[in-house]
């Protein structure tokens, strides 16, 4: 028997798409090919925004408003790109502790009340067909839905976008690589407190993680999407990729 997984939320646009207890999701799916139309197609490759839509109100926050602004301004095309390429858009957002908080209630305050964050997320704005996860740590696979979203999607490649470079991007692609997954951080899409922490968090992800870094507007997605192909036929026939 599979033991219940943690309570999961997940949305897509402004609705509530699922809430429930699901499987974990290293078993895959069992009986039903598709979230009942919650997900979209298949697509090998998923871009996934981290902690952007964000008011930075806290200690230390002044100091990243305006790294977290240029990230954004990098970010928005890559993200344009990937919704007219059919690329799914996950927002991972921290529910800053607020447990009976949501994504609308959260975007909303970003967006409308005089908080620093307001810039980015008027440049970041979800899309009605992006995706949302509420996550309660660093990492956006941490008790989360996005194990199972994933799952369904088939995605083996995430490309990884957002705020901070040094903790939260971090952590999620500490997790991928755990799931033997591959990751690409769009180098100038992701912002930390200071130059020194986001370069010195590149070279880690770079160095110890086998992470490929690269300027947003060099990321080619169909590239991406053939090399996600060719490795899932190969791990098919060999060990995964790290042991």
């Amino acid at each position: 028997m599979v033991a219940p997984g943690p309570l999961l939320l997940l949305t897509a646009g402004t609705g509530l798409s699922l809430v429930g207890r699901m499987p974990s999701a290293n078993h895959g799916p069992a009986k039903n090919q598709d979230l009942h139309g919650s997900v979209p197609d298949e697509s090998p490759v998923v871009v996934i925004a981290i902690d952007v839509i964000n008011d930075l109100e806290f200690p230390g926050g002044e100091e990243l408003e305006e790294p977290a602004f240029e990230m954004a301004r990098e970010l928005k095309p890559l993200v344009e790109r990937a919704r007219e390429a059919g690329i799914p858009v996950i927002y991972a957002n921290d529910n800053f502790g607020k447990w009976r908080s949501d994504f609308r209630v959260l975007l909303d305050h970003c967006l409308n009340d005089n908080v620093r964050g307001r810039k980015v997320a008027e440049l970041l704005r979800p899309g009605a067909d992006d995706y949302f996860i509420l996550k309660p740590k660093h990492s956006a696979f941490f008790a989360t839905a996005l194990d199972t979203l994933l799952s369904y999607l088939k995605a083996r490649t995430l490309i990884l976008c957002g705020i901070a470079t040094d903790s939260c991007v971090l952590a999620t692609a500490i997790d991928a690589d755990m799931r033997d997954m591959h990751v690409v951080v769009a180098e100038d899409c992701v912002a930390a407190l200071t130059p020194e922490r986001h370069e010195r968090a590149l070279a880690q992800l770079r160095e110890t993680l086998d992470v490929r870094t690269m300027k947003g507007a060099d990321i080619d997605f169909d590239s991406l999407a053939e090399e996600a192909g060719e490795s899932a036929t190969s791990s098919a026939r060999a060990p995964a990729k790290r042991s």
